[in-house]
């Protein structure tokens, strides 16, 4: 998948996380609880060094309760880092960050010093609703489309916090093509960016594999279809998405499995687990790999050309 989307102001944002990050005490990251992997920021992950890191899994009330357990799990042992799930809909466990913050940086609690704390995510993650949440007064600006906050923002929540807000941001390159997938069917890249049924076509074979019982339930099936194929023509003739000809209209039903999906309309689903995570990971090492000896013999033909009289 190509993602066909990434303003001037997020370049402008990674540029300034790179400035700023010597002036930080700790970082608090917004992920999507849906998919902790895929909405975490990679260049953050190398570049914060031993900086205490808060990761805090939002739009809980989105995903698979066991599933965000295990990615609670994963990320401390293998990041080393503290985790916290929650939901916009529960104000007083975002306003436990500024102690969890405290707790992290004891030193600084006890010389009642100031922490400065970079918040950071991807867009539409819910970042700007946890920092008025935080601030207990309207700060950064809310909405349902991705890249909302477009400059930087330095934010004093009391407590001896102060926040420095960036925009919502994502990468150059989303290496592993899943994670892009998952990111555009979550929200976290505007719709105009990639094509529906692509998308769509990528969930309904997931959701067949893994939340079955929750195709049944909504779409009222005795029996589940073969293939995601079979699913979205099932989904467009119940919704009357119906081009001339009794053609099915593969855009408009992908958009109605996608917001289904996003509003929790489906049920409580993750789209993503630390096993498949591993699993992908290592298909890409591998592929990078076999891309890297292509390269190189290329380029070792193109020296032995040039090189022959």
């Amino acid at each position: 998948m190509n993602i066909q989307w990434y303003p001037g102001h997020m370049h402008k944002a990674g540029k300034e996380i790179k400035e700023i990050l010597p002036q930080v005490d700790l970082i608090i990251e917004i992920l999507d609880a849906r998919i902790p992997f895929s909405s975490q920021n990679p260049m953050l992950n190398r570049l914060r060094a031993d900086k205490p890191c808060i990761k805090v899994l939002n739009k809980s009330d989105l995903a698979d309760a066991d599933i965000t357990r295990q990615w609670q799990d994963y990320l401390e042992k293998t990041q080393d880092i503290k985790t916290l799930s929650l939901s916009i809909e529960q104000p007083e466990k975002i306003r436990q960050l500024p102690d969890l913050c405290h707790k992290l940086l004891p030193n600084k609690q006890a010389n009642d010093k100031l922490i400065n704390t970079l918040i950071v995510g991807i867009p539409n993650v819910g970042k700007s609703t946890i920092i008025n949440t935080l601030a207990g007064r309207m700060i950064a600006k809310t909405g349902n489309e991705p890249a909302i906050t477009k400059r930087q923002q330095r934010i004093n929540i009391s407590n001896n916090i102060i926040l420095f807000d960036t925009p919502g941001m994502l990468w150059p390159n989303v290496e592993n093509k899943n994670s892009g997938y998952r990111l555009a069917a979550t929200g976290g890249i505007k719709d105009t960016a990639f094509s529906h049924d692509d998308i769509a076509f990528f969930i309904a074979d997931y959701l067949l594999k893994n939340y079955p019982d929750n195709l049944k339930a909504r779409f009222q099936l005795n029996t589940l279809p073969e293939n995601e194929s079979s699913l979205m023509d099932i989904i467009g003739k119940q919704r009357g998405c119906l081009k001339a000809g009794g053609h099915i209209d593969l855009d408009k039903t992908a958009k109605i499995l996608l917001t289904e999906l996003r509003s929790g309309t489906l049920g409580k689903i993750s789209l993503e687990t630390p096993e498949i995570m591993e699993i992908e990971l290592a298909e890409l090492i591998l592929l990078q790999e076999q891309n890297a000896l292509k390269k190189k013999a290329r380029k070792d033909k193109w020296k032995r050309t040039i090189n022959t009289p």
